[in-house]
């Protein structure tokens, strides 16, 4: 007689305890907003509402004095939510995880305790070997927020920023046309017997897309281009609408530049935006006509483009107003930090009900997207082949 054999061992087939799943502990969060000692900067991460869940949620908050004030929230706005207002930042750097807008100074990082965690930009073209190295002095764990990425690829505090943006360079171009600010007197609308204004648009991005919305809503005459039939494509398809697409073809431009009242850069380059409006395609463009280039902060995507601050935000050349300021959302900074805060608090509640930092760490790939120091060790491919740092893959630190 055979014998029969079967694929399981005699301990395998022998009934097995059930094992259930082990609850999570939940991470208790020791949040510190300073103030944003930054040129021009308004924002801050948290409003008083994301404090007060965040209070609710069990975790506390220590709030430097003034640090709402270029939002619009006053102390008392985050003392009501449960906050604590600290009146020297050594006592808001002193907290477990620092949240800012942009990256802290030096002196900042030698308030900050070792091991801390550190959320904020990572503004890499400003930066210097020196901030890294005071990092990695203090064994810091840094995140970058504008480099965490969804689980659908996207950026999404660079793409509400990037919204803002958009929508702004047609606000702003809409106040420069007028006489007041030296304009061509021309109103960004479209008025019965009035030829609408024509706005054309470099680049169908993001920032590209809310400014054809927002041009298209006042109801100007909008044309966009952009080397990208796919981006144009899915341009077309957001609005709802057909307009005038092309590809950055020269005698098109500068036919569209010798017509247009608003000239708005939105294109983007990997680590510095292209130049594709020369000087002499400026020249060709109307006297009082407004240049709005949103891509200044890489360095901008129009030749004669200077940058420029919010408290002087404007110049004139070839008779054309320029308007470059990098930092635009900032402009806005209630709205920009609402954006902000919305995206950051249900980032940070979601570490939390993992168990904190260090196990959302090893469970999340998304979290891992946007941290370029782990306790002191780069982690940023792109950080240190621009300074020349040693670095290592995240995923090998964390097992």
């Amino acid at each position: 007689m055979n014998k029969q054999f079967s694929p399981f061992s005699i301990e395998e087939l022998i009934p097995q305890e059930e094992k259930l799943e082990i609850q999570k502990t939940k991470g208790e969060l020791f949040i510190g907003l300073p103030k944003e000692t930054y040129f021009e900067e308004k924002r801050i991460c948290l409003t008083p509402d994301a404090v007060a869940a965040m209070i609710q949620a069990g975790h506390r908050v220590v709030v430097e004095t003034g640090a709402g004030k270029g939002a619009n929230y006053t102390d008392q706005n985050y003392s009501e939510s449960g906050a604590k207002i600290a009146y020297n930042p050594e006592e808001v750097f002193g907290c477990t995880i620092i949240l800012k807008i942009s990256p802290p100074s030096l002196k900042e990082i030698d308030l900050i305790k070792p091991q801390t965690i550190l959320v904020s930009t990572l503004q890499l073209k400003t930066q210097s070997k020196k901030y890294f190295e005071a990092l990695a002095t203090k064994r810091i764990t840094a995140i970058a927020f504008d480099f965490i990425r969804d689980s659908e690829g996207m950026y999404p505090v660079v793409q509400s920023l990037s919204e803002i943006a958009g929508t702004a360079s047609i606000l702003i171009a809409a106040e420069l046309m007028s006489t007041q600010n030296k304009g061509n007197g021309l109103l960004l609308g479209n008025i019965a017997g009035v030829p609408p204004a024509e706005v054309a648009i470099i680049g169908a991005g993001t920032v590209g897309e809310f400014a054809t919305k927002s041009a298209i809503g006042l109801g100007a005459s909008v044309k966009v281009f952009d080397n990208s039939i796919s981006k144009l494509r899915q341009l077309q398809k957001n609005i709802h609408k057909p307009i005038y697409t092309s590809t950055l073809q020269l005698r098109t431009l500068q036919k569209a530049l010798m017509r247009c009242d608003v000239l708005i850069g939105a294109i983007r380059g990997k680590s510095r935006a292209p130049v594709v409006i020369s000087d002499e395609m400026v020249q060709l463009m109307k006297p009082g006509a407004v240049i709005v280039d949103v891509s200044i902060d890489r360095g901008g995507c129009i030749e004669t483009s200077e940058v420029t601050t919010h408290s002087q935000p404007t110049f004139e050349k070839h008779g054309v107003i320029h308007y470059c300021v990098p930092n635009i959302p900032s402009r806005y900074s209630r709205t920009a930090t609402v954006s902000i805060s919305n995206i950051l608090t249900t980032f940070l509640l979601d570490i939390a009900d993992e168990g904190g930092f260090e196990i959302a760490f090893r469970n999340e790939r998304t979290l891992r997207s946007g941290m370029y120091y782990y306790h002191g060790i780069l982690t940023k491919k792109a950080v240190g082949e621009w300074f020349n740092l040693p670095f290592n893959d995240i995923n090998l630190l964390i097992l």
